[in-house]
């Protein structure tokens, strides 16, 4: 297990990645929408972690759209790569820990990902995610 990246919600992509690209030099590695998340992501390497950049569809804003309103832009996840997501959400479900999915979706990158709910992890929303198997 290793930190994958940390998501910020944005309300303008090209804005942000003016930013932390042109203005910190770090290389943008593209963009891409991830339809059932109702966002399109951007990321940074920083290192081996990554920054996620995510903007709301504006057709479909999802869950990001909804941070973006409550609580406007920032941090939004902290995300860890794992090797076996279905083990980890089965053990973490059996303890008892609060899970916004108990079963992986589709990801950026083709990674299969899931959320704990902050409520578990002391205000912290915490993705999970599995490589594809090419990575």
């Amino acid at each position: 297990m290793r930190l994958d990246h940390i998501g910020i919600a944005v309300e303008n992509l090209e804005t942000a990645e003016s930013f932390w690209s042109a203005g910190l030099g770090l290389p943008l590695e593209g963009r891409e929408e991830v339809a059932e998340q109702g966002v399109t992501v951007s990321f940074l390497p920083v290192g081996e972690p990554r920054i996620e950049l995510l903007e709301p569809l504006a057709t479909n804003p999802g869950p990001v759209g909804r941070y973006l309103e409550q609580r406007g832009p920032g941090i939004h996840h902290i995300c860890l790569r794992v090797n076996d997501l279905d083990s980890l959400l089965a053990q973490l479900d059996n303890a008892g820990i609060q899970l916004i999915d108990k079963s992986p979706r589709q990801g950026a990158h083709g990674m299969r990902i899931a959320f704990v709910h902050p409520k578990a992890t002391g205000g912290v929303l915490l993705e999970l995610a599995e490589p594809a198997p090419s990575e």
